[in-house]
């Protein structure tokens, strides 16, 4: 059935004359009566008595516009629910984030920040790689990004422009890994030699991870003798490889904590190989609505000390 017909009965109920029925939806008389006509076949009974004057509706009439008068209402109230979702989601902050924090950080920081509810994640965003956040940020993919930072971002001179700002939300740690063997000693070891390479999984060089690697290890004293088997956009994807047995690499604390504890994983060398990293939150300088000022302002008394 369709919806034009109930319209149109809802009409004719309302006025119980035909002509201005008519001219409430917008037709001719003709085009009404025969639209109404269609209607009654439809439902295989009369539902308007036009003998009277004004007419009337039949028994079967009443039921009808019973019917049209509560999907009417639902109609209605769906639309103001509807509405009142897309007004709550258009007033949640875009947030783009990398896919080893969205697993390990954002869902329990936004929660005891008091921002869940506030925020929305860009799902897109656990595919982008490096760089390419900032640029969402600059086409409006997203209002925030949370990422690793550190100084030796490939992309750190546009960072320190005054296109952004950044807060600090906490400290993260990457921590050399590898299985362990029966004994329970990791079965690759740092620094390895020229002779034995220590098998890596590696990062994206583009990435925020492995150029925070890099130079760590280009600053120690001690030479890493290192053979990179592949690289990976995702840390999920290096801590996968890894407990496979494949070789070792580094990985976000939060992500091995479970699989150090349990053993799974052992510390492939000490803590001279620790990568330290921050957690940080960035935002174009000029923010694009007042709720996203609002927010950052909250943030900002939380973690600008």
């Amino acid at each position: 059935m369709e919806v034009r017909w109930m319209e149109d009965f809802m009409a004719l109920a309302r006025t119980r004359h035909f002509s201005r029925a008519a001219e409430l939806q917008h037709v001719s008389q003709p085009t009404f009566s025969r639209r109404i006509r269609l209607l009654e076949d439809a439902m295989g009974a009369t539902l308007v008595n036009r003998q009277t004057l004004p007419l009337s509706l039949t028994p079967a009439g009443e039921v009808f516009a019973e019917l049209c008068a509560r999907v009417t209402r639902d109609v209605r109230d769906t639309r103001e629910r509807v509405k009142h979702l897309e007004s709550e989601a258009s007033a949640r902050i875009s947030v783009g984030s990398t896919q080893g924090l969205f697993s390990h950080f954002y869902q329990t920081w936004a929660q005891q920040a008091g921002v869940a509810e506030r925020l929305q994640l860009n799902l897109k965003a656990t595919n982008w790689i490096g760089e390419q956040f900032l640029d969402a940020l600059d086409n409006g993919d997203c209002d925030l990004v949370l990422c690793y930072w550190h100084e030796d971002l490939p992309w750190r001179e546009r960072l320190n422009s005054s296109a952004y700002r950044s807060l600090t939300l906490s400290k993260e740690a990457l921590i050399p890994l590898s299985i362990g063997d029966e004994q329970g000693a990791p079965r690759f070891v740092l620094p390895g030699s020229a002779a034995q390479p220590v098998p890596l999984i590696a990062y994206h060089p583009r990435g925020f991870l492995q150029p925070a690697i890099t130079t760590h290890l280009a600053r120690q004293k001690i030479t890493a003798n290192l053979l990179p088997l592949n690289e990976n956009a995702q840390s999920a994807s290096v801590k996968a490889l890894v407990k496979q047995g494949f070789g070792m690499g580094w990985l976000p604390q939060r992500m091995a904590q479970k699989s150090e504890e349990s053993g799974s994983l052992v510390r492939a060398g000490d803590e001279r190989w620790d990568v330290t990293l921050e957690i940080r939150l960035l935002r174009l300088s000029q923010p694009r609505t007042q709720e996203f000022n609002t927010l950052w302002n909250t943030l900002e008394t939380q973690y600008d000390r």
